[in-house]
């Protein structure tokens, strides 16, 4: 685990997985918000037909 962390190549690994974990982060929370506001559109278009 040592020679990963001195070697470029498992520098760059450890670099891509912050990266991925950061870029899924804001995706989640993303879809977290779409999700609620497309819900609350959802509920106002059913309520409005009947």
């Amino acid at each position: 685990m040592n020679r990963l962390w001195q070697e470029t190549e498992g520098q760059d690994v450890a670099e891509y997985a912050i990266m991925l974990a950061v870029v899924l982060v804001i995706v989640t929370g993303m879809v977290r918000l779409i999700g609620t506001n497309a819900s609350a559109v959802f509920s106002q278009v059913g309520s409005s037909i009947q």
